[in-house]
């Protein structure tokens, strides 16, 4: 069958039935209820969640890179804070301007 020659006999059958003036028991009590149960869809909850679920496995990832760097590595005598501090920034300078 044709699809549009069922969708006219469809219109034309609900054409001739009569207008219900009826409203189902308690019929805005439950659409009232249906909508207090349905909240608007927070598009930052959906991203708060994700970012909270992720928080235990980034502290674990931070912590197992701080283990290894803190094991592994050139070491600095103990004590002589500022030799190494004065190392890193001559370090640092000296990347910046081989790049440039």
């Amino acid at each position: 069958m044709d699809l549009e020659k069922i969708i006219d006999r469809l219109f034309e059958s609900a054409r001739h039935q009569p207008v219900s003036e009826r409203v189902p028991y308690a019929f805005e009590k439950r659409i009232m209820a249906r909508l207090k149960v349905e909240k608007a869809v927070d598009p930052l909850t959906f991203w708060s969640r994700a970012l909270w679920k992720a928080v235990a496995p980034c502290m674990a990832a931070a912590c197992l890179v701080a283990g290894i760097a803190s094991f592994s590595g050139p070491k600095a005598p103990p004590g002589n804070l500022s030799l190494s501090f004065e190392n890193s920034v001559i370090y640092s300078g000296s990347f910046f301007s081989e790049v440039w």
